[in-house]
């Protein structure tokens, strides 16, 4: 591959929802410039972007992948990014070092969730944004329909560059509304054309809209734009120009993936028209001194940013990083700023899906792949260790599903925690964690499909089965009045006995923040003082087990008060023993009860979906505590049970057509009701029976 300056390059992330044709249009491309010698299909399992054993399976995009694309002396890397909410995390990485979101829509379809949500992350990420509406071959194809959702939901800033010539399975070409000129032919077998007769009308629309559009970028061109009523051809290009690097012109272009109609002018369109990284600045801190540190064109002192990382257990780590300053070459002394540490390579390589291409330099604003790199992961920064830097991390979102996750077979634990350690530095927007008090790991994700994924790739990368179950509830117990109650015991087996009386009272702290408080209250000597931590401490070893399913026992209040003793047969055990009876025996008469997780949520939908959401959080045993207007959406804020909560992400998603979102945090303790108790309380002694 050739060696491609700065301003030669263009960085595109293909973002938009699941399944609209973005891995078949990466294919479409690649196949256009000559990069492959067949056009694959995702059905098939042999394209480029998708050769995970799991895409290949389910036929989905599951992992970000890149494709440079040669053309026309650039070079254009193309990231193919999954459309499916279960991997947004995978969209994260990609918007920190692109140019340009090429966003795909159905020319069927129209405009769809994850074209909405593309949109929010690129404008939330100052990234350029363009349109691509695909499927123009098929049946019902409408682009004029397509274009006015885009504009109804994004505003004028949305103008057609490409008109398409007829739709469906009369889509035959495009004309470039900025040339004035046709161009048929699949793929690179374009050809120009006559300009259809009947599109002088739709044209001269476009490029009404464009001519405004590129003159309201630039001042001076705004200017004279109402004083003349027009701009040279040379002047609207420098408009477009200033108007996609500030997000207010955003292109729309027709293709037909499949059959690779206007493929190659959308090419084009990237080559000439998209900008490159020649002027991107980057800024960060100097993690030596924390003062802002900023990071612009070859000429400054190397870095690069980590954007993704591949965990393959064969090759090793690879590390797909964007230079930011700099040349990086296979000898680059490396520095990470976050771990400040050295680092080392084992080989610089441009990745084209999987395949790696072995290349000596890259330069500033070039994507490639290290490998073998030990200390880095995902969001790190790479630099010079003379002039350090360190970039922001990547924000993923927070992963709202959980299951706990065991080894399927004993003995295998090391396997499994290993593998998905692994897996968590391919994917940060899973999380691992060991509940303390239910001692199961937990792992979180953004769904049960990216769940299920993560499962099925731990087997496939590193021959380790997992099983994922709901996890168990960390309910607790408490009581509720106060009572006294002995503990009496006594053994004789010949010689020595044991020996042990207490008396105890037990009362609700009122506080289940608090486990529980001891109070020695013996006068006389009735119980000796070298017994009394005796008895504190059996009392402390039994709370972990509650009387009514066996969940720890909290804000519980004990005092010793009265006993007696053997001189003889007394010991610490048998006082040990003597508060277990009296602690099983007291609280069973203190009205004893059990106690729930109740979680602080926050949900955050559209105006129409209010209903639903509000009406579900009821089923779920939830109280609406507020509601609040963040960034256009209504934010309900609720307290629901853990118990009701496992299986939330998945119908938020169906109640809200994807569109609702929501965060979820501990938030304090409360009874469970009597009848759901009942049932929590049958279930723990059939499992106590069980394993008895």
């Amino acid at each position: 591959m050739a060696d491609y300056k700065t301003k030669d390059n263009r960085n595109i992330a293909l973002l938009g929802h699941g399944s609209e044709g973005k891995t078949t249009l990466t294919e479409a491309m690649l196949f256009a410039a000559g990069m492959i010698d067949r056009q694959g299909k995702v059905e098939a399992g042999n394209t480029v972007t998708d050769f995970d054993p799991e895409e290949n399976k389910r036929t989905i995009s599951i992992s970000a992948a890149t494709a440079p694309v040669e053309w026309k002396g650039t070079k254009i890397n193309v990231i193919d990014v999954p459309g499916y909410f279960d991997f947004i995390g995978e969209m994260m990485g990609p918007l920190r070092v692109v140019e340009t979101a090429a966003i795909v829509v159905g020319a069927v379809s129209g405009l769809t969730v994850g074209a909405e949500k593309a949109w929010a992350y690129a404008k939330k990420n100052n990234v350029a944004r363009m349109f691509i509406v695909n499927r123009m071959d098929a049946e019902n194809a409408n682009y004029e329909r397509t274009i006015e959702q885009l504009r109804e939901k994004f505003g004028s800033s949305v103008v057609p560059v490409l008109l398409p010539i007829g739709e469906g399975a009369n889509f035959k070409g495009v004309v470039n509304v900025l040339e004035n000129k046709a161009y048929g032919g699949k793929g690179k077998d374009l050809k120009e054309m006559p300009v259809p007769a009947d599109m002088a009308g739709a044209i001269e629309s476009a490029t009404a809209e464009i001519t405004e559009a590129a003159a309201e970028a630039v001042d001076e061109l705004l200017e004279k734009y109402f004083e003349e009523g027009e701009l040279s051809h040379e002047e609207i290009l420098q408009g477009f120009s200033a108007g996609m690097k500030s997000g207010t012109i955003v292109p729309v272009v027709p293709v037909s993936a499949i059959t690779g109609i206007g493929v190659a002018k959308l090419l084009d369109i990237m080559s000439a028209y998209l900008h490159s990284p020649e002027h991107t600045e980057y800024t960060g801190i100097n993690p030596k001194n924390g003062e802002a540190v900023t990071r612009k064109g070859a000429g400054d002192p190397f870095s690069a940013f980590v954007f993704k990382t591949i965990a393959d257990p064969f090759v090793g780590k690879l590390s797909l990083l964007k230079v930011c300053s700099g040349t990086l070459t296979s000898g680059t002394a490396l520095y990470n700023a976050n771990a400040e540490k050295s680092e080392k390579a084992g080989g610089l390589f441009i990745m084209r899906g999987k395949n790696q291409m072995n290349i000596g330099q890259v330069n500033t604003g070039d994507i490639a792949a290290l490998s073998k790199l030990q200390i880095t992961n995902t969001g790190d920064t790479l630099c010079d260790a003379a002039n350090p830097v360190r970039f922001e991390q990547i924000e993923f979102p927070e992963p709202c599903v959980q299951k706990a996750v065991f080894a399927a077979k004993q003995g295998e634990e090391d396997k499994v925690f290993g593998g998905l350690a692994r897996l968590q530095e391919e994917d940060p927007s899973i999380r691992l964690e060991k509940n303390v008090e239910t001692t199961e790991t937990i792992l979180w994700g953004q769904g049960e499909l990216h769940l299920d994924v993560i499962r099925n790739k731990l087997q496939s990368k590193f021959g380790a089965n997992a099983v994922l179950q709901d996890p168990r509830i960390p309910y607790r117990e408490t009581i509720r009045k106060t009572v006294s109650c002995q503990g009496r015991h006594k053994k004789q087996s010949g010689g020595h006995g044991q020996f042990g009386d207490v008396w105890i009272e037990f009362r609700p702290i009122g506080d289940t923040n608090i486990d529980f408080e001891f109070e020695d209250a013996v006068v006389g000597g009735v119980v000796p003082r070298n017994f009394i931590p005796s008895v504190e401490k059996g009392l402390r070893e039994n709370i972990k087990k509650g009387v009514l399913a066996g969940y720890p026992m909290v804000g519980l209040h004990a005092k010793l008060y009265d006993g007696s003793y053997h001189p003889v047969d007394s010991s610490e055990m048998a006082f040990k023993t003597a508060a277990r009876i009296a602690y099983k025996k007291g609280c069973m008469d203190a009205s004893p009860v059990l106690l729930e997780p109740i979680m602080h949520v926050e949900v955050l939908v559209p105006d129409e979906y209010m209903g639903d959401v509000m009406g579900d959080m009821n089923k779920r045993r939830g109280r609406i505590m507020g509601m609040n207007q963040v960034d256009g959406l209504q934010q309900v804020v609720a307290e629901a049970p853990l118990a009701e909560m496992f299986k939330y992400a998945t119908d938020l998603r169906s109640m809200t057509q994807a569109r609702g979102s929501f965060t979820m945090k501990f938030e304090r303790y409360e009874e469970v009701p009597a009848d759901v108790a009942k049932k929590i309380i049958e279930s723990a002694q059939k499992d106590e029976d069980e394993e008895e």
